[in-house]
């Protein structure tokens, strides 16, 4: 299980053969591993300032373990293509979590214990705080980006009726500059070449003869030039529309035509040089560019690109590993060191705030071995330790037994400190 129990209690005689006594216990009843959870001493100060810190570290915890999750979350969104080898980049320290978690030691270097636990306390936040704000302007840039790119791949997707035909036509198929002749594209049903071939040139006066040309066609139809003087336009939009087929309004705009490809061209390049470029180098496949839906084939020039290939199965693939994730995975692996830091002072304060001065307390870290194991590990741990409380721990082997003033259950007290680590929602 990815789930961890941070508990402690005093080290005097009684307790450390309470402690013998629930290592016995578990061990025998495979209900979890258990193992000593190492804490340097701190200056510990004044009652009243261990209460004002415990306060703190409180929100401090929550605050950790909604930032990891939410870097969590963010190398799954970048490693869209990989996502099973997530769990490959979610490490600490290098190592996997749940060896980080259980092979735990204060990093004296960065949050050195001879300072003030406020001193200590205030590294964390401000680490954490300087984490968050590079997170939030990071992924906004990324998103940004990907969002663009969607943008422009949308263009490219649907059928003839509504998908961008810049990068189906070319200069050749038009008669361009011209004060008399244009050149329509009109979208024609399968079902009705031969009859537009017998009847385009009649739908209208001055229709230049042989001027169609079939230049891509998708499952429903096919994309026709056709030429004819500009002053019958309506009329003959008029006639096609009568016989179902659909003239598709485009200009063709070489620069314009050329910025957008240049667009997408360049957002390519910015996304792979500046991201992970394995997971987000635009795969075929990818989540975040599905392929097209409508295969759109170009006829007569054999050149040009077909529009139903994306512009990914264009680019060369690359397999290195772009700055966003490389910030990410060492970004949180410090998250992570920090949020179990924040766990220790925890049960630090609040041992001592429990068990009283001089320090003298051991913590231990259980691993339950299953889900189903965790009710009777609990009642295990209470029954072994409610000398410690022996009010709150009756209250909480025997639901009946009312206490006045207290509200008391088995998930928001025990006679020991508790703290709990769930890793499950990294998976």
């Amino acid at each position: 299980m990815s789930e961890f129990w941070l508990i402690s209690a005093p080290r005097d005689k009684e307790n450390l053969q309470a402690l013998e006594r629930m290592n016995t216990v578990t061990s025998k009843s495979n209900l979890s591993y258990n193992t000593k959870f190492t804490i340097p001493d701190f200056k510990v100060g004044t009652l009243d300032s261990l209460v004002g810190l415990s306060d703190e570290l409180a929100k401090l915890d929550v605050f950790a373990e909604s930032l990891i999750r939410r870097m969590a979350q963010s190398v799954v969104e970048v490693m869209e293509d990989s996502k099973g080898k997530v769990q490959e980049n979610l490490l600490a320290n290098g190592v996997d979590l749940t060896s980080f978690v259980t092979h735990f030691e204060w990093d004296v270097a960065k949050y050195p214990a001879k300072q003030p636990l406020v001193s200590v306390v205030d590294i964390l936040a401000k680490q954490l705080a300087q984490i968050e704000i590079d997170l939030k302007s990071r992924t906004a840039a990324y998103n940004t980006l990907k969002t663009n790119l969607e943008n422009l791949e949308k263009k490219s997707m649907g059928n003839l009726f509504t998908r961008t035909l810049s990068d189906i036509v070319s200069k050749e198929d038009f008669v361009l500059d011209s004060e008399y002749l244009i050149t329509l594209l009109v979208i024609v049903p399968k079902p009705s070449y031969v009859q537009w071939q017998k009847t385009y040139e009649s739908l209208s006066d001055m229709v230049v003869p042989r001027s169609t040309k079939l230049i891509a066609e998708d499952k429903e139809g096919g994309l026709f030039t056709v030429t004819l003087f500009r002053k019958v336009i309506d009329d003959f939009k008029t006639k096609a529309k009568e016989n179902k087929f659909t003239v598709r309004e485009f200009y063709y705009d070489e620069k314009e035509i050329k910025r957008e490809r240049e667009e997408m061209t360049r957002l390519l390049s910015d996304k792979k040089q500046q991201y992970q470029t394995s997971c987000v180098a635009l795969k075929k496949g990818s989540s975040t560019f599905p392929d097209h839906k409508v295969k759109v084939t170009p006829l007569g020039n054999p050149d040009r690109p077909a529009a139903g290939q994306s512009d990914r199965e264009r680019e060369n693939e690359g397999e290195g590993e772009g700055p966003l994730l490389r910030w990410l995975k060492v970004h949180f692996s410090e998250a992570f060191v920090a949020w179990i830091h924040i766990k220790a002072l925890r049960v630090f304060v609040e041992s001592v705030l429990r068990y009283g001065l001089p320090v003298n307390f051991q913590a231990v870290l259980l691993q339950p071995h299953k889900k189903s194991c965790t009710k009777r590990l609990r009642q295990v741990l209470n029954s072994v330790f409610r000398h410690l409380d022996e009010v709150a721990a009756a209250s909480i082997l025997d639901a009946s037994v009312e206490i006045p003033g207290l509200q008391l259950s088995n998930q928001d007290y025990f006679p020991y400190v508790y703290f709990h680590i769930d890793l499950s929602l990294l998976d």
